[in-house]
C-alpha cells in the first residue's frame, strides 16, 4: 500500500503510444512496453502511468477501441510480474473500466472529468484514487488558444470545479489527487509560476502530482523559442523542476527518467525533512 506524506512518491512514465513528444514511439511494441515497465520499477518507481492516447501538444484523440488495444495487453502480460500499482492515464470511461478490470490501480484523468465524466463512477466503483488534472483547452488547441489572465486563479478555480464534479458523482475526498496541468495550456512563465506558488495549491487540501519532465518549457529556458532543446537532453532542467515541486509541496512526481530523478527525489526529501 502506498502512503503519502512520508516521502515523495515516483510515478513513472510509460507512453504506449506512437507519437508521444518525450519518446516518439520507442515502447508502443508490447515486448518493449513491458521490459519498460519491469525496468522502471527495478530502478525504484512506485507507480507506472500508462496511457494509450497522446496528450502532447497538438495531438488528435484515438477511439476506445485503438486505446484498449494499445494499453490492455501491457497491463495484462505484466499481471503477477509488476509488483508496483499501475496507473491508467486516460480520459475514457470505457477505457479506465476495462484497465481496472484488468488490473489498474489509479486513474489518470488529465481532463479532469470534463470529456468524460464517467471516469468518476469508474473510480467510485473500483473504490480507486483519482488523478484531476488542470487543463485549460484539449491538447490539440492547448497551446495556441489565449493564456489565463492570471493562472493560479485559473488553476485554482478549474480544480475546485473538478473536485466539486468527482464529489458529486460520489468519490471520496480521501480518492483525489489534484494535478495543476504543467505544460497544458500555459505560457512557460506560467509553468514556473505554478511551481513557485504551488504551496497556495496545497491550500485545497488534496495530495498534489505534478508532471515536469522533459517538457517543452524547460527546452525553451534551457535553449530558446526558435532552437529548445530536444526532450532527451531535458534531464538537467527536469531535476531542477523535480527538485522544485518537492521542496514546494508536491507528493507524487511523475517522469521519464525514473533512476536519476529517484536520486534527486531522495536528497530534495532530506532537506525537507530537515527544515
Amino acid at each position: 500500500m502506498l502512503v503519502l506524506g512520508e516521502r515523495t512518491l515516483m510515478m513513472g512514465v510509460l507512453n504506449v503510444t506512437p507519437d508521444s513528444f518525450s519518446d516518439g514511439g520507442k515502447f508502443f511494441d508490447i515486448d518493449a512496453a513491458v521490459e519498460q515497465a519491469l525496468k522502471m520499477e527495478n530502478d525504484g518507481a512506485d507507480i507506472l502511468d500508462m496511457g494509450g492516447e497522446s496528450t502532447r501538444p497538438g495531438s488528435e484523440s484515438v477511439t476506445v477501441e485503438e486505446e484498449l488495444r494499445r494499453v490492455l495487453p501491457v497491463i495484462e502480460r505484466l499481471r503477477g510480474k509488476l509488483r508496483i500499482p499501475i496507473s491508467i492515464d486516460t480520459q475514457k470511461a470505457a477505457v479506465a473500466e476495462a484497465a481496472a478490470k484488468a488490473g489498474a490501480e489509479i486513474i489518470n484523468d488529465v481532463s479532469a472529468l470534463r470529456t468524460d465524466p464517467e471516469i468518476a463512477g469508474v473510480a467510485r466503483r473500483h473504490k480507486l484514487p483519482l488523478v484531476l488534472m488542470h487543463m485549460r483547452g484539449k491538447p490539440r488547441t492547448m497551446q495556441k488558444q489565449p493564456f489565463a489572465r492570471d493562472v493560479m486563479r485559473d488553476v485554482k478555480s478549474g480544480l475546485r470545479e473538478a473536485v466539486a464534479r468527482a464529489r458529486k458523482m460520489g468519490v471520496a475526498k480521501s480518492q483525489i489527487i489534484l494535478d495543476p496541468g504543467i505544460g497544458f495550456g500555459k505560457s512557460y512563465a506560467q509553468n514556473c509560476k505554478l511551481l513557485a506558488r504551488l504551496p497556495e495549491l496545497a491550500r485545497l487540501e488534496y495530495p498534489l502530482l505534478l508532471g515536469t519532465s522533459r517538457k517543452a518549457f524547460i527546452g525553451t529556458i534551457l535553449g530558446n523559442a526558435k532552437n529548445p532543446l530536444p526532450p532527451q537532453e531535458r534531464f538537467w532542467g527536469t531535476a531542477a523542476t523535480v527538485a522544485a515541486s518537492i521542496f514546494s509541496g508536491a507528493h507524487i512526481v511523475r517522469v521519464h527518467d525514473v533512476k536519476e530523478m529517484v536520486q534527486v527525489a531522495r536528497m530534495a526529501d532530506a532537506v525537507v525533512n530537515a527544515r
